[in-house]
C-alpha cells in the first residue's frame, strides 16, 4: 500500500461517519495486539485549548530527553501533523505500512462479522501502533470528542489527565448542559492517575475535583491569580507562573498563559511521581512550542493572523486578543465555519470589531455553512460583508484593503486556514518563528 491509497482507503472510510463507544476500537486493538496496554499515556480533554495544551506538555517532555508521541485532532498543515514523535510528523511510508496493517486487521473483523471501526479508530490504531513500534516514552493524546465515550479514552495506563477550558460545545452531542458536558469529559480521569486542569467554572471544578476524589486521583487546579505577566505583543508572551519564572512562549494572548500555566501544573504532577524535567527543559520547551492556527502570526506588512475560534468561548478570547492588540487598527476579516456550530453567536461577538468581514465555503463541503448564508447573518453586524466565491479570492480581496497598514484576520474553522495560508504566502513573505533552546535537560 502506498501512502496515496492509504489516504484513499481512509477518505472512504470516512463516508460512513463516526460513532461514539469503545466496543469497536476495543476489538480493534485486540486484533492488532493491544498495543496501547504497553504505552504511559498523558491524555487532554476540554473545549478550548487542549491542543495549546498537548503542545507545550509534549514539547517540554521532548525537551526533557523523554520520546514524545502526540495524537491531535483536527489538524492545520498536513494531515500527518496528527501523528508526530518529538515533533516530527509520521512519514508517509510508515503510515503506509501501518494502515495497511490495521486495513488487514479491519477485514478479518469483518470475516466474523464483527462491527465495523470508524475512519478516527483506525487512525487512533494507527497512531497507537506507531507509538509502540517507535518506542515511545510518553503519548500525549488529545480526546477527540467529549472523553468517557471518544475512541481515545480506551487507555489505560493513564499518568496524567489534563482538562483545558470547558465550555458549552457540542450540544446534544455529548450533553446538552455544561455540567453534562464536563461529567463526559471527566470520563478520560482514570483510577490513580494525576488530574490537573485549567481554571475552569465552579459547577466544572467541582465534577472534575468530585471524579478525581472517586478514584484516588490527586488534583491541581492552574491559578490564574499566579500567573504574572511580564511582557507581550501579538507574538507571543514572557510570564512567571508561581516558581516557574520568567518563561517565554510564541503563541501569543492571554489564553495562551493560562493554558501554559495548567501545562505547568502537569510538569509539576509528573516531577511529584519521579519523571525527571529540568526546569531548562521547561524553558526550552515553551520557547520553542510552535502550534499553527492559533493567534498565528504569518505576516507583518500587513498584519495577517490565523485563529481556530469556532464556537463561543473561543470568539470571546479571540475578541479580547484583538481589541487588546490592535487597538484603533483598520481590521478585515475573513471567516468560515461549520454549520453545527453558533455561527451567529461567534459573528455577533466578532464582526462589529471589522471594517469589512469576507466569508468563505469551507474545504469540507458536506459540513460547511454556505459563504452566503454566513454572510446574511454577519451582515447583522458589520455593514460591509461579502461572500467570497473561494478562498483565494477572498485572500486576495482582504489583502488589497488592508494595504501595509490594516490587520486581517482568518478565523472560524481550523480545516481551512492552511488554504489561507497558502494563498497568503503567494503574495506576503512570513516572518521568521522564534524558538528557544536546543539540547534536552533533565537536570
Amino acid at each position: 500500500m502506498t501512502y496515496k491509497e492509504a489516504r484513499v482507503y481512509l477518505d472512504e472510510m470516512s463516508k460512513y461517519g463516526s460513532v461514539l463507544g469503545l466496543d469497536t476500537i476495543r476489538g480493534l486493538l485486540r486484533e492488532l495486539g493491544d498495543p496501547q496496554k504497553d504505552l504511559k499515556f498523558i491524555h487532554i480533554a476540554g473545549t478550548n485549548g487542549k491542543g495549546s495544551v498537548l503542545a507545550y506538555i509534549s514539547t517540554i517532555l521532548s525537551r526533557a530527553g523523554y520520546r514524545t508521541g502526540r495524537y491531535v485532532s483536527p489538524t492545520v498543515v498536513s494531515y500527518l501533523e496528527r501523528i508526530q514523535i518529538d515533533g516530527a510528523w509520521i512519514p508517509e511510508e510508515r503510515f503506509a505500512e501501518l494502515t495497511e496493517k490495521v486495513r488487514d486487521a479491519i477485514a478479518r473483523m469483518e470475516a466474523a462479522g464483527e462491527m465495523l471501526p470508524t475512519v478516527f479508530e483506525t487512525e487512533t490504531a494507527i497512531a497507537f501502533l506507531y507509538f509502540k513500534e517507535s518506542g515511545c516514552d510518553f503519548v500525549v493524546l488529545e480526546a477527540g470528542l467529549g472523553g468517557a465515550m471518544d475512541a481515545t479514552n480506551i487507555v489505560e495506563q493513564t499518568v496524567c489527565a489534563v482538562f483545558a477550558s470547558i465550555s458549552m460545545d457540542h450540544v446534544g452531542v455529548i450533553g446538552n448542559t455544561l455540567e453534562e458536558i464536563a461529567e463526559n469529559k471527566a470520563g478520560i480521569i482514570k483510577p490513580g492517575c494525576a488530574v490537573v486542569s485549567a481554571g475552569q467554572k465552579p459547577e466544572v471544578r467541582d465534577i472534575l475535583k468530585r471524579r478525581a476524589a472517586e478514584l484516588g486521583c490527586s488534583f491541581a487546579e492552574a491559578d490564574p491569580e499566579q500567573i504574572r505577566l511580564l511582557e507581550e505583543d501579538y507574538h507571543g508572551s514572557r510570564f512567571s507562573y508561581r516558581d516557574f519564572a520568567d518563561l517565554y512562549t510564541p503563541l501569543a494572548g492571554r489564553n495562551q498563559t493560562g493554558n501554559a500555566a495548567a501545562a505547568l501544573e502537569a510538569v509539576a504532577a509528573l516531577r511529584e511521581r519521579g519523571y525527571r524535567i529540568g526546569d531548562g527543559a521547561v524553558r526550552q520547551g515553551f520557547a520553542g512550542t510552535y502550534w499553527p492556527g492559533r493567534f498565528e502570526c504569518i505576516s507583518e506588512h500587513p498584519v495577517f493572523l490565523l485563529d481556530g475560534a469556532h464556537n463561543e468561548d473561543a470568539a470571546l478570547r479571540l475578541r479580547e486578543n484583538v481589541e487588546q492588540f490592535f487597538p484603533e487598527r483598520k481590521l478585515i476579516f475573513i471567516m468560515g465555519v461549520f454549520q453545527d456550530k453558533d455561527y451567529r453567536k461567534i459573528a455577533e461577538i466578532m464582526c462589529p470589531l471589522a471594517s469589512s468581514v469576507h466569508t468563505v465555503d469551507l474545504p469540507d463541503k458536506k459540513r460547511t455553512l454556505p459563504a452566503e448564508v454566513l454572510a446574511r447573518t454577519a451582515a447583522d453586524f458589520c455593514e460591509n460583508v461579502t461572500a467570497e466565491p473561494g478562498i483565494d479570492k477572498a485572500v486576495e480581496s482582504a489583502l488589497r484593503e488592508a494595504g501595509e497598514d490594516g490587520v486581517i484576520l482568518a478565523f472560524g474553522s481550523l480545516s481551512y486556514l492552511e488554504r489561507v495560508r497558502r494563498f497568503a504566502y503567494n503574495h506576503i513573505n512570513p516572518p521568521a518563528r522564534r524558538e528557544g533552546g536546543e539540547k534536552d535537560d533533565r537536570s
